[in-house]
């Protein structure tokens, strides 16, 4: 499976009934799990002789993040288009790529997002102003989760 198939999966599982899923091909294996505090759970495994990958992202933390979140964000966003971990700036002594109040331009990149060792840039599929940041440094974030709050030009 790859990246886009696994990322489908996920949010395919989480809108579901169900509560559990297992699925291998191969030497590849994932499962996923619900019914507890929080969220989703998902351990892969590349290889039988592999160690399980860690979860994608703390589950506790993104679901009271997420609520927090929801509630307060009125207007146009900028959502995830996946679960990861947010950064603000190519590295830590970077400047962040937009600060609140910065015009933008469609394609210009606003944000990384961390998903299994994987650095992918999140760019504006529009012109806007950056109003609000609503995610800190470091982060985790869910799928379609607000990350800015912008205003269209």
């Amino acid at each position: 499976m790859d990246f886009k198939e696994i990322k489908e999966l996920i949010r395919v599982f989480d809108k579901s009934a169900l509560n559990k899923l297992k699925v291998k091909d191969g030497e590849f294996e994932i499962s996923m799990q619900t019914g507890f505090e929080g969220g989703t759970v998902v351990t892969t495994a590349a290889a039988p002789v592999a160690a399980p990958i860690a979860p994608v992202a703390a589950p506790v933390a993104v679901a009271s993040s997420e609520a927090a979140v929801s509630t307060a964000v009125t207007g146009d966003t900028i959502d995830s288009p996946m679960v990861g971990t947010y950064y603000a700036s190519p590295s830590p002594e970077a400047p962040a790529f937009v600060k609140a109040g910065d015009t933008v331009k469609k394609g210009q990149t606003l944000c990384i997002l961390e998903a299994m060792k994987i650095m992918n840039e999140v760019e504006a599929e529009f012109d806007c102003k950056i109003i609000d940041i609503l995610v800190k440094d470091g982060d985790p974030v869910e799928y379609d989760m607000p990350i800015f709050t912008v205003e269209k030009i």
